[in-house]
């Protein structure tokens, strides 16, 4: 991500302030293995995604809360909590301190919100337990649109108005990368604001919006099929994927530009070392099953794994890169 271009993002629109307290969670490692020494966290699990039915973030969390199933036993239910572009499922979340029953899919809005919305946590809220990788959005339009790069979107916001579906929050993800776009070519899009990753491909199919933003999983069937056609991806370098080399980057047409989120998964604050080194053991083991290769391979993302104290360390920079690139 280059944080030198994040100083163009909306601003304001705040969203829910809700009346809960923020605690801090902790990111050490541990070496015990999942269901082993005599700590248990319950039968049954609850993994939440703070983003609607469809999306990425969805996908993720079904994805991570079947791998751990297989790892440690348990039954692990995925329930949606979305509203405010994650927010209501992060504040939310806090409610469940010290529980090691509850699990939470988490992504780039982790951080973003704490830097540009008024909500009661921050990442340090919460037990970071596992980052999985890292993927990149490509900007997708119906397969009957004039466009055929992402300069000629470009060219026509200069013109007049390309109305841009916006999922999530008005400062969240997608919200950031049009808004880095606008400040590198000096345009302005017509946002459309939706909830979800899900709601903003069907808008675009629909023909209610002229572009918008998706990761590969989110959209690979309509590109098989024809009904949507990517015009680039937000990011330096291409996907090696065979079905997606053919899809130039923003930088081979001229949009100085680069995003990448992160997908993982965050336990609530407050765990005891045992619950915490229980989660990341469990994890650990996921990173190295046939699950998470699929996963990761059928939905087109940067391997890139990291634990406890390495994600807090992430994190960490993550926030700090974001931060300089609010104040530049």
């Amino acid at each position: 991500m280059k944080s030198s271009k994040l100083a163009r993002l909306m601003a304001g629109a705040g969203v829910l302030a809700l009346a809960l307290t923020a605690c801090g969670g902790g990111g050490d490692s541990g070496s015990a293995s999942a269901g082993e020494g005599g700590f248990d966290p319950g039968d049954r699990i609850t993994m939440i995604v703070p983003m609607g039915p469809g999306g990425g973030s969805d996908i993720s969390g079904r994805a991570i809360a079947a791998g751990l199933e297989e790892v440690t036993g348990k039954t692990i239910t995925v329930e949606n909590h979305q509203g405010g572009g994650g927010a209501v499922g992060y504040a939310g979340f806090m409610g469940n301190e010290g529980d090691p029953s509850y699990l939470l899919a988490t992504e780039t809005a982790l951080v973003n919100l704490p830097l540009t919305e008024d909500v009661p946590f921050t990442w340090r809220s919460f037990t970071p337990i596992m980052k999985v990788g890292q993927d990149s959005a490509m900007i997708v339009v119906p397969s009957g649109a004039e466009f055929t790069t992402c300069m000629d979107v470009v060219d026509a916001a200069r013109a007049g108005q390309v109305r841009a579906a916006v999922s999530g929050s008005v400062t969240g993800n997608d919200a950031i990368q049009f808004g880095l776009v606008e400040k590198d070519q000096d345009v302005k899009f017509q946002r459309v604001p939706y909830e979800s990753g899900g709601e903003a491909i069907a808008a675009a199919l629909g023909g209610h919006v002229d572009v918008a933003l998706a990761n590969p999983s989110e959209v690979m069937g309509q590109l098989e099929s024809g009904d949507l056609k990517a015009l680039c991806v937000i990011a330096e370098n291409r996907y090696e994927f065979p079905e997606l080399a053919d899809v130039p980057t923003t930088i081979e047409q001229g949009i100085d530009v680069t995003f990448s989120q992160f997908r993982g998964m965050i336990a609530p604050g407050g765990l005891s070392d045992e619950a915490k080194e229980y989660w990341i053991d469990a994890s650990k083991q996921y990173t190295e099953s046939d699950s998470f290769a699929e996963y990761m391979n059928s939905n087109y993302m940067q391997i890139d794994p990291l634990f406890g104290d390495d994600f807090v360390a992430f994190l960490e920079q993550y926030e700090a890169d974001l931060q300089a690139g609010l104040e530049s």
